[in-house]
Order: C-alpha cells, then structure tokens, then sequence
C-alpha cells in the first residue's frame, strides 16, 4: 500500500484536465493516500499556472477531505545550465519543486549537455527531485546523475507516466532500470509519481512495480510508503 504521490496535476495546469485540487484529493483519499502533492505546471508550460496562482497557494487548505495537502509546482529547465522558470521569493513559498526538461521548452541536447542540465537544476536550492529523466529522448549519465542526487539530497523520481503504454517519451525501461540500480547501489531513496494530470491516476504506480521486484527494490528506500520521511526529505 502506497501512502503518498506528490507529482499531480490540476486544471490550473492548463492542459490535459478539468479536476480541481479538491478532486485530486478525494481520489487521493478513496485510494488509501494520506499525503498528496500537486505540483503545477510552471508558467513558461502553454496556458499553466501565473506566478500569483502559485504565491496564493500558501493560504491554501493543508487538509482536504481528509488528506494532507503539499503545494508545488513542476519547473521547465530552460536551458543547459539547469536554469528554471520561476523565482526564488515565489519557489520559496512552495512546499517543494520538481524540475523537469519538456520539449516546448529546451531542444533535447547531448548526452553531456542533457546530463549538465539536469545536474544544473539540482543545484538549485528550491528543487528537490527532477522529474522523468528517464525520458529516452533526453540521454544522461545516470551514474553521473545519480551520484549528484546523493550530492545535492534531490530524489530521482521513477515515473509511472513515462512507463505506460500510452507515454510520449519512448522507451524508457532500460533509463528506469538504470536509475533504480543506482540508488539501490547508493542507498539513495527513492520516489515513484504517478504524473497523473487529473483525478484518473492519482496514486496509480501500476508500470513502475515490476521493475522495483525486477531490481530488487527494499521498502525502506521508496519513500512513498513513509509520508513522514518523504516530508523530511523535500525540506531543503
């Protein structure tokens, strides 16, 4: 039983969906969830959420429906430095950020400037986990990324999205498989998200679980079974 996915979306993310954050919660809480995230698509994403919508979401409800509630947002990296779109006094305000390359916003580069980019993003002291670098359309150094991850205390995440049948990011079994045999190797934790845009998957990790048995996966490394540890772990 999982007890926690904080990579969610909202209809303030502009695409994809018409679920509020309150909908996102009551699937979160028919599915055995305790803590859900929602984390928004930054604004340089078509049509995404507005600086002010993310600075007001510090007075949103921390409960909903019985689950607790984190408020974040999923950064665009910009560029090869690892640049992203939001500032820091707004950053600051969330409970965590992911950072994520998509298309629209960066051309997928080398290995070498891929791997720098996503490296860049961590260093940054607002971001807390990069998003679906397991996409096979952006190569990286996972060894090189993983031992940054350790660094800099970001988590990896393994996402159930990029894994599906229906995904628009390749195959990308082998780039997970890499990933979890590195943090297994490096006790690092690790994080699964569902990337659900809307209510439909929220909580769902369906794709990921066979390849935590085929990697021989422990427990005590997948954060989403220990809420608490999990929150410990965003706070940068």
């Amino acid at each position: 039983m999982y007890y926690a996915d904080i990579h969610t979306h909202s209809i303030a993310s502009g695409h994809a969906t018409q679920a509020t954050i309150t909908d996102l919660a009551k699937t979160a809480k028919a599915r055995g969830l305790t803590l859900l995230g929602v984390s928004d698509h930054a604004p340089s994403t078509m049509c995404a959420g507005t600086v002010s919508y993310f600075r007001s979401l510090s007075m949103a409800p921390k409960f909903r429906c019985g689950v607790e509630l984190l408020y974040g947002i999923e950064l665009n990296i910009l560029d090869y430095t690892g640049r992203v779109d939001m500032d820091s006094v707004t950053l600051s305000g969330l409970d965590y950020a992911i950072a994520s390359m998509h298309r629209p916003n960066l051309r997928p580069g080398t290995l070498e400037e891929n791997t720098a980019a996503y490296i860049g993003a961590m260093k940054n002291p607002y971001v807390s986990v990069i998003g679906h670098c397991d996409d096979a359309h952006y190569p990286a150094d996972y060894e090189a990324l993983t031992e940054a991850a350790v660094s800099y205390r970001v988590l990896l995440e393994i996402n159930d999205s990029s894994l599906s049948p229906k995904g628009y990011r390749g195959d990308t079994r082998d780039n997970v498989r890499k990933i979890l045999t590195l943090c297994k190797k490096l006790d690092h934790p690790i994080l699964l998200s569902s990337d659900s845009h809307g209510a439909d998957h929220v909580g769902d990790f369906r794709h990921i679980e066979p390849l935590l048995r085929e990697c021989g996966i422990p427990d005590r490394l997948i954060l989403n079974l220990d809420p608490v540890k999990l929150k410990r772990y965003l706070i940068r």
